[in-house]
């Protein structure tokens, strides 16, 4: 049996076979605007350069990035309620306070504050105005607003009144999604409340994205169920990706990264991913993307849930070539995807990154002759340029002054040196199709992160035990083979705050694909 990548990026649509661990076939189509054609055509090409029967494919694991495009690019995002249950406190920093302008007349700025809440310590800060949920619920409605966010203070430690709100406002607005914080986001509660409410806009845009995906699957004869990759590498049932968008957003790099990690068999390195316009540079840490520790800026907005700690800089395989008095510019105006046809090796009449490789002899793309002209000293230059920015974001992503190799990815990898520094740089077989195959390898994720209160006999590992085994059964659930499970995270945090000898736990474990769940 075999298992299909696609990667739908914002130019191209990346596509790959794997047989066990060994890549059968790789192809690339463009990204189309209504994503199935795109799909599909990613699809047959990738069928007919394998040669595989399609009806023997176990699965298809999608990566996107249309959800983190939606809201950089200001796209297909809809108008939505954002209740706030903090009443009396909290009143002074209104929900989307420091949203940018733009993006917060986009979702509506219709945002509204509730008395409701609870204290650090899990006292109610005042009971939840009910009535005016009841009211809420009209505007809504007389809105026509497509969705709602609700976030309580202190939801992680108490989530009755997001449950409450949200049975209010599904009775009074039939079919209305709710989207409570505290599936998504963690402790902060603006950070928190940002990522819900963002969710919300997006929710339209997910359950017509999941359905195109369905939809050319379908029209491709391949009728296995097909995962969507979120952040942390691992997969994501379609009805998942229909209520939590959001943990799609950084699943682009992250696939990436761990196709790199799988084409190197290396579990310790620096990826840096060259697209053409950007390049993402990130750390390896035991095969999986390292974790941001702050709050993530998406779009302009902080928030909370969990992201690999990724940075993109402007340099990219079309990123603009500009001399000018102060030396050479490079990036980070790109021609993006219509690299082959303005580049001067292919024809066009826009110097580019991949012009400076081809004249240095780096890269054999394109026509050769047409930048053999180009002025010694500014390719010098250039590479010069190219190499410095590269160095300045590997030494940005090293955690130590302990050497570690450099894995390069992407279409655009013919900008990297062989070394940066004292880094020895990788380039592994099928480099550019690495976030589909980032996409293939991965796998199945549970996840259990409560409060548990040690009494009545319950002991530290007794509660320790009970979430590994809460964030087992999720993870079969979903797919995952039992006898695959790992335990990958695993954290204890003492709540001295609380009454009961309180502990937060939170337990990750991820597995191999082995029921079909879609």
């Amino acid at each position: 049996m075999y298992r299909v990548g696609i990667d739908v990026g914002g130019t191209n649509t990346d596509a790959v076979v794997l047989e066990g661990k060994i890549v059968l076939a790789g192809v690339k189509a463009s990204t189309t605007e209504d994503v199935t054609s795109g799909v599909i055509e990613a699809l047959e090409k990738v069928i007919e350069a394998s040669g595989i029967d399609r009806t023997r494919i176990a699965a298809v694991m999608i990566g996107t990035t249309h959800f983190t495009n939606a809201v950089i690019e200001r796209r297909h995002m809809d108008e939505v309620a954002a209740i706030r249950l903090s009443l009396p406190s909290g009143a002074g920093l209104p929900p989307m306070v420091d949203w940018p302008d733009d993006l917060r007349d986009i979702v509506g700025n219709h945002g509204y504050q509730v008395k409701g809440g609870y204290e650090f310590d899990g006292r109610e800060l005042s009971p939840l105005d009910e009535d005016a949920i009841v009211r809420i619920a009209g505007e809504i409605r007389a809105k026509g607003l497509k969705a709602a966010a609700v976030t309580c203070v202190f939801a992680g430690i108490n989530d009755a009144m997001e449950l409450r709100a949200k049975e209010i406002l599904q009775q009074h607005c039939p079919g209305l999604p709710v989207v409570m914080s505290k599936d998504i986001g963690r402790h902060g509660l603006l950070a928190r409340e940002s990522a819900a409410i963002m969710n919300a806009s997006l929710l339209s845009l997910a359950e017509r994205t999941v359905a195109a995906f369905g939809k050319a699957l379908a029209t491709a004869g391949i009728p296995c169920p097909f995962y969507i990759t979120q952040n942390d590498g691992t997969l994501m049932a379609a009805d998942a990706v229909r209520a939590f968008p959001v943990l799609t957003f950084a699943s682009g790099p992250t696939n990436s990264m761990r196709g790199a990690a799988f084409l190197t068999g290396l579990k310790d390195a620096v990826v840096v991913d060259v697209g053409g316009t950007t390049s993402d540079v990130g750390a390896l840490s035991h095969g999986f993307p390292r974790q941001a520790s702050t709050t993530v800026d998406i779009g302009g907005v902080r928030t909370n849930f969990r992201m690999p700690d990724v940075f993109s800089i402007g340099l990219g395989g079309g990123s603009l070539v500009v001399r000018g008095d102060a030396g050479i510019t490079v990036g980070p105006k790109s021609v993006g995807y219509r690299v082959r046809k303005e580049a001067l090796c292919f024809g066009g009449s826009t110097l580019t990154t991949t012009d400076i490789a081809v004249a240095a002899g780096k890269a054999d793309i394109g026509n050769h002759a047409l930048v053999a002209n180009l002025d010694k000293t500014l390719v010098e230059a250039a590479v010069a340029k190219i190499n410095a920015m590269l160095e300045a974001c590997v030494e940005r992503s090293r955690i130590s002054s302990t050497p570690v190799p450099v894995i390069a990815v992407g279409g655009g990898s013919i900008l990297m040196p062989d070394r940066i520094g004292d880094l020895e740089v990788i380039l592994p077989e099928n480099f550019a199709v690495a976030n589909a195959v980032g996409a293939a390898i991965a796998q199945i994720s549970g996840e259990t992160d409560r409060v548990f209160s040690l009494i009545d006999g319950r002991t530290r590992e007794s509660a320790l035990a009970e979430a590994e085994a809460e964030a087992r059964q999720k993870a079969i659930a979903a797919g995952a083979l039992a006898e695959t499970l790992e335990v990958i995270e695993r954290e204890d945090t003492p709540l001295a705050y609380l009454p009961g000898n309180a502990t937060r736990i939170h337990v990750k474990v991820v597995g191999e694909m082995g029921g079909h769940h879609a």
